[in-house]
């Protein structure tokens, strides 16, 4: 740490001949050189998108499709595929989710897939939940079947699929 300090310390001092300057100035540059690319590298990493919420006095016939979070306040008749999936404590929603993360605060009507899923206790789920991970806080109200699956997001239709060729 010292060295360093030390090794900057001769460079200014050297400053004052022409020739220390126009050293001084290349690595001036070399390191002025350096930030752009990461300046560059930042445009490659887009931004996460905000999440798209549907608000309570919406009604939407036919099916959502996103790569980001949904949030929906109102009313869905249709399937939903998102990243994230909130499902606020008015909302309801009649179709087949899915998504990575499912938060159900809400009704839903029909199936759930996702890898986590949580249902609080202003929840009612009538259908199936098929899930990596599952939460079901109390008072809940759930109808339906419950299936644990390694990949819940490819569905059990590919892998009934398999079943009957084989």
């Amino acid at each position: 740490m010292f060295s360093k300090s030390r090794i900057n310390e001769p460079g200014p001092s050297q400053a004052g001949d022409g020739k220390a300057k126009a050293s001084g100035a290349a690595p001036a540059a070399k390191s002025g050189a350096t930030p752009p690319p990461p300046a560059q590298g930042t445009p490659v990493n887009k931004p996460k998108a905000p999440t798209s919420s549907l608000s309570s006095d919406l009604v939407i016939k036919g099916n959502l499709k996103s790569t980001g979070d949904i949030l929906v306040e109102g009313t869905v008749e249709g399937d939903i595929h998102a990243h994230t999936m909130t499902v606020g404590e008015a909302a309801t929603v009649k179709g087949e989710i899915v998504a990575d993360d499912v938060v159900v605060n809400g009704r839903v009507i029909g199936r759930v897939r996702g890898l986590k899923v949580r249902l609080t206790a202003t929840a009612r789920v009538e259908g199936d939940i098929i899930h990596k991970t599952i939460a079901i806080e109390s008072g809940a109200h759930f109808e339906g079947t419950v299936q644990r699956q390694e990949d819940p997001l490819n569905g059990n239709k590919g892998a009934k699929a398999p079943s009957p060729k084989a």
